[in-house]
């Protein structure tokens, strides 16, 4: 919480508490209290500004973000420099809505096809006669993971796999 948030609920709780209690309580010294008291009395310096970067956030539906509000202030004329923009959006509570990242899959080096020796015999009469593998790609807490597991045609057992942050496998059974 920010020293003049803490300083606006300090001022609402005074009336019931004494104020040495809650200046301990918000671990806030009192002088800094006071600064923020007379500070919250002047007027804002930013407040039509404000009301612009609002205006603009929410007529674009939230997906502007601080460089797109400072470059359409300055189109209409209002110049201001963009961390006062970035800044006010902070205070503001105005975050931009982030694209999620697109999905690049890997294609690998091509060329280095493997030469097809099962010809589409995926029986076989004897445990670890066949072994096959493949690698699969999914997120897990937004980070991209490589699973290869070796699979015996057998019994379609998983005799060996790996789990790693690129697609370049070593494929060594374990």
């Amino acid at each position: 919480m920010r020293r003049e948030e803490k300083a606006r609920l300090i001022t609402e709780l005074r009336p019931r508490h004494a104020l040495k209690w809650l200046l301990k309580a918000a671990g806030m010294p009192r002088s800094v209290y006071y600064y923020w008291c007379r500070a919250a009395a002047r007027p804002d310096r930013y407040a039509d500004e404000k009301r612009r970067i609002t205006a603009i956030f929410h007529q674009h539906r939230g997906r502007y973000g601080y460089r797109r509000i400072t470059w359409t202030l300055r189109r209409q004329g209002h110049p201001l420099n963009h961390k006062t923009v970035q800044r006010l959006m902070g205070r503001l509570g105005l975050a931009c809505r982030l694209r999620p990242k697109r999905y690049r899959s890997y294609r690998g080096e091509e060329g280095l096809t493997a030469p097809n020796r099962l010809q589409r015999q995926f029986e076989t009469d004897r445990p670890n006669l066949r072994w096959v593998t493949d690698v699969t790609e999914f997120k897990v807490r937004g980070e991209r993971l490589y699973l290869s597991p070796i699979l015996d045609l057998y019994n379609q057992e998983v005799v060996s796999y790996e789990i790693a942050r690129s697609p370049r496998l070593c494929s060594c059974p374990r």
